[in-house]
């Protein structure tokens, strides 16, 4: 064991000392040509975001004014009965999505990476739905979930003439009719990024695996897939963003219907601001948006950063 003496020990710390100021000229270019950025995001982002919430405390209607009412748009927003639709629908659809999302994305990257034949069509066909918008997605999946022409009809056509499939007129299910094109649409993406992550496992794993007799499924579940916890953390915020804004799929498919029964909080936020001319009542429900993002990520953020610096 090497024995540091208090002289060493206080060289060491002039040392660093006189380093630190040449570390904050290292990369000078790039640190100011990032100066440009830095300021949009404070000014735009943290700017917007400050705006929005303070705004939300007013009786803004067509435009924004300063005329503080305090939390009444908060209590006008939770006794509003579309507003509850809202939220039960976001956290059914959101719950929905992060599971199917990444199992069924998950399980199709561990069956393209078994080197199949024709892996680049099938990661083409896989893919190709993310590339469509939303409203396209929203409008293909209206046309093959009506009734009239649609599955149902088609099943119909065959013989099963009491088949019923109709989720988009449903409104007990309707939400999981938006789930189905949401899923179709995104989990392409999640299947790349599974993909990725697998082909980043040394094969020396895999080979060692199968000396000791591991089956397939354990491995999978004990070895890769702890391996692969960046992977599926980048993928679980890049579906979390995905499922906060949510809008698109429910203006296509049901522009809310049936009557309310599809509502979600983008949509409402969109509807109190532009159609209702509600401006206060639309930062309100923005905000409480901000806040379940808030909640979400602060915790994150302080297990997987803040712990790492303290063991440091």
């Amino acid at each position: 064991m090497a024995i540091v003496y208090p002289e060493q020990e206080g060289q060491a710390v002039a040392q660093e000392r006189t380093t630190r100021p040449n570390q904050l000229f290292k990369n000078l270019n790039a640190k100011v040509a990032s100066i440009p950025m830095v300021l949009t995001a404070v000014v735009i982002f943290v700017g917007g975001t400050a705006w929005t919430v303070l705004y939300s405390f007013t009786n803004s209607r067509l435009l924004p004014r300063l005329n503080f009412v305090g939390l009444d748009q908060y209590d006008r927003l939770w006794t509003t009965p579309r507003w509850h639709v809202a939220i039960e629908n976001i956290f059914i659809y959101g719950a929905c999505t992060l599971v199917f999302s990444l199992t069924i994305g998950f399980l199709l990257a561990a069956l393209l990476d078994q080197k199949i034949r024709f892996e680049s069509a099938f990661r083409t066909i896989f893919l190709y739905p993310f590339a469509l918008s939303f409203i396209v997605t929203g409008l293909v999946w209206q046309w093959i979930l009506n009734p009239n022409f649609g599955v149902q009809q088609v099943v119909r056509n065959l013989g099963w003439t009491s088949f019923t499939f109709d989720p988009l007129y449903n409104q007990d299910i309707v939400i999981y009719g938006i789930l189905i094109a949401g899923l179709w649409q995104g989990t392409g993406l999640v299947m790349c990024l599974m993909l990725a992550g697998l082909r980043g496992i040394d094969e020396d794993i895999w080979k060692a695996s199968r000396v000791d007799g591991i089956p397939m499924w354990k491995t999978y579940l004990f070895i890769v897939i702890p391996m692969m916890r960046p992977v599926f953390i980048t993928t679980l915020v890049i579906i979390a963003s995905g499922i906060v804004r949510v809008y698109d799929l429910v203006v296509a498919q049901t522009s809310g219907g049936p009557g309310i029964s599809s509502e979600v909080p983008a949509k409402y936020v969109y509807d109190a601001m532009f159609l209702s001319q509600n401006l206060g009542q639309g930062f309100a429900a923005s905000s409480m948006m901000l806040l379940s993002v808030v909640i979400v990520i602060v915790p994150w953020a302080y297990f997987e950063f803040g712990r790492k610096r303290t063991r440091v």
